[in-house]
């Protein structure tokens, strides 16, 4: 699928480089001349945004490692100083933290992208295992950096989900002390975490790595599910894609601006702003927003082995999705049953997120346990038995004829824009 390169270097230097290594020309192919379908809508800049995100994160990061201190009795203090004297401290503490959650809801709008349009189904199978990966490790970076303020939440927090390994038959116990690097929640641990923390990013990059040259193999995925049959069903992938990623994540950067200048502890928990105190318990403990759901899951199966097993599965469900989903149809646009199940899914999942966030009693487990029941009946039953009694709509014969079916903007007749700026 990687574009016909007609790069021609007229720099002297970089035609002397080219000739010994065609850099150049592999990045105009895969950058600048890669086909890409025509009817992408704004649901396709996400993967552009999240690029920027895991930059962002790896960048800030680094910086802040020069100004932390990863030991139990100074970590706390290192984030105070990093906040109080470093020139500008705040604002890459900030930038950090509230990126974290901006990251969550990128990929959180990525993911159900693709479960609406098909996006893991055959050939891309591997593109979306792939993703899954990139998504439990985001998920274990996201965990070990919640450690590292040292706060009441970070610390309990942390002795609470790594808790939940003693519930492995036989070693969970040593599980858990390996985790901890002794036999409590210290210095060790944050040691540990501090590490695993700074490292995962990279581990995330070369898998995003494998993600892309993945997805340049098959292409990309469009709203119809529709396969490209020719060159007028494609675009170069600039100027045109890249305009459309610049203008969403110049909308993205609107969104982060006002939580990092006007909220920045909005997703956040106001008792991590005490240090971590092992004989004081908070209340409530909670993780991070983004972990909520899968927690819920957790809480709702009275047997903690069990809870474990059926959090985890929650998310490792989704490497079988591909084999899970029976109709022969990608794109919910043309499967009217199966887009109803689609958004109380969605429905399913923010109510999950409300019950992570509550004490796992009264009407709050009643609900959980619903709606933990109504996850894995949406991906084991209704998916497979959706595919099988389902009428899909008719859809177009290409992605051109779906593109240049649709009026222009004046309600006259003629061509899509994007097609007359093609031609």
């Amino acid at each position: 699928m990687s574009g016909h390169s007609d790069f021609q270097p007229s720099n002297p230097v970089v035609k002397w480089i080219e000739r010994r290594l065609p850099i150049f020309g592999l990045m105009h192919a895969q950058a600048f001349a890669f086909p890409t379908p025509r009817n992408l809508n704004y649901f396709w800049t996400f993967g552009g945004i999240l690029t920027f995100c895991l930059v962002a994160q790896i960048i800030t990061g680094i910086v802040l490692v020069m100004h932390y201190t990863p030991h139990a009795d100074f970590a706390f203090a290192s984030v105070e100083h990093i906040m109080r004297d470093v020139n500008y401290g705040w604002l890459l503490r900030y930038s950090h933290a509230t990126g974290a959650s901006m990251f969550f809801i990128a990929v959180y709008i990525h993911i159900f992208r693709g479960l609406y349009y098909g996006s893991y189904k055959e050939p891309r199978e591997l593109l979306w295992m792939l993703g899954v990966i990139i998504f439990l490790l985001m998920m274990a970076t996201a965990f070990f950096g919640y450690v590292l303020p040292w706060g009441q939440m970070s610390f309990w927090g942390a002795k609470v989900i790594t808790n939940l390994f003693s519930a492995v038959p036989l070693v969970g116990e040593s599980i858990v002390t390996w985790l901890w690097g002794g036999f409590s929640v210290d210095n060790a641990t944050l040691n540990r975490f501090f590490s695993l923390h700074y490292l995962l990013p990279f581990v995330l990059t070369a898998v995003v790595f494998l993600h892309l040259w993945a997805l340049h193999v098959v292409g990309n995925g469009n709203p119809t599910g529709i396969s490209v049959k020719s060159e007028q069903d494609t675009l170069s992938f600039h100027p045109y894609i890249t305009m459309k990623d610049a203008f969403a994540l110049c909308l993205f950067l609107i969104v982060f601006a006002f939580f990092l200048f006007f909220m920045p502890n909005y997703m956040g928990h106001s008792i991590n702003y005490q240090e971590a105190n092992p004989l004081s318990t908070p209340e409530h403990i909670v993780p991070e927003w983004y972990f909520l759901p899968f927690y819920a899951i957790l809480r709702s199966i009275p047997d903690k082995l069990l809870g474990v097993v059926a959090m985890f599965a929650s998310i490792l469900i989704l490497f079988v999705l591909p084999w899970l989903d029976t109709s022969r149809v990608r794109s919910a646009k043309f499967r009217p049953i199966y887009k109803q199940f689609f958004w109380l899914f969605g429905i399913n999942c923010v109510v999950l997120g409300f019950v992570g966030a509550n004490p796992p009693e009264g009407t709050w487990l009643l609900v959980g346990r619903i709606a933990t029941a109504y996850y894995f009946i949406h991906f084991l039953v209704i998916m497979p038995l959706v595919g099988i009694i389902e009428t899909p709509k008719p859809r177009p014969t290409s992605i051109s004829e779906s593109v240049l079916s649709k009026k222009p903007a004046d309600g006259g007749g003629g061509k899509d824009p994007a097609a007359q700026a093609a031609e």
